[in-house]
């Protein structure tokens, strides 16, 4: 299998263990959900480095090229609120700091969205934009942009289904600030890309993975028609 199909395949194994143990709740699926990423990965490309959220991080990636960066379960909160379907898995490969391939499974939702097969992001409704925002804590700068966009919110779940919302035309802009981690966005940021969209961070710079420090606190995915109109709301 090349990259983009070993992703969507790791991806998809992992939210069909995720749905059979779902009633153990959020702890045993990052667990165990981690446990087979390790292990697949390490049979399909073991001359590669891993970057997980749920394991220790021994710092081989950094001279490594190639660094495969997962999240086991994105949206643990999510997840353990059946039937709620805005979780995913994500599994991404980044080459040189950039996000190459990627793979996010909404297994609740029975899909996986990767860049082997680049998705076809639809035509946009008319009406307001619309922000995909947390349920719980949406970021400082959702506000900004409500204010100056006229922007409606759609609140929703893990980052990878905020991602994806963009991606299946569900919404137009996710914008996020206030903390996130290279796994949060890694693998919806290589699909999204793939897909045509505006990817970089709130100030308009690149999204560079396998850095020393895994901390990437913020992350802008929108159609790009809007690109210009919300980085230009988020500088003022």
């Amino acid at each position: 299998m090349d990259d983009h199909a070993v992703a969507a395949r790791l991806a998809a194994e992992a939210g069909e263990l995720l749905l059979k143990i779902r009633a153990q709740g959020g702890a045993a699926g990052d667990r165990q959900s981690d446990d087979l990423l390790l292990r697949r990965l390490a049979e399909e490309r073991p001359g590669d480095a891993v970057l997980s959220e749920e394991s220790a991080d021994d710092g081989v990636r950094l001279q490594r090229e190639r660094v495969w960066i997962v999240d086991p379960l994105d949206g643990t909160r999510e997840y353990g609120e059946p039937p709620r379907e805005d979780w995913a898995v994500h599994v991404a490969l980044a080459v040189d700091g950039v996000p190459a391939v990627g793979a996010v499974a909404l297994p609740a939702a029975g899909l996986v969205l990767h860049t082997g097969e680049p998705p076809v992001v639809p035509p946009r409704a008319p009406g307001p934009i619309r922000l995909a925002v947390s349920r719980t804590r949406p970021p400082a700068a959702v506000a900004r942009l409500v204010e100056r966009l006229d922007a409606m919110l759609v609140p929703m779940g893990s980052a990878g289904a905020k991602a994806m919302a963009v991606v299946r035309g569900e919404v137009d802009v996710y914008a996020h600030s206030g903390g996130q981690y290279e796994w949060d966005s890694c693998a919806p940021v290589a699909v999204a890309a793939s897909a045509g969209l505006h990817v970089s961070r709130l100030d308009g710079s690149p999204l560079r993975y396998n850095q020393a420090d895994p901390y990437l606190p913020d992350l802008l995915i929108c159609r790009p028609e809007f690109a210009a109109a919300v980085l230009d709301a988020l500088a003022r």
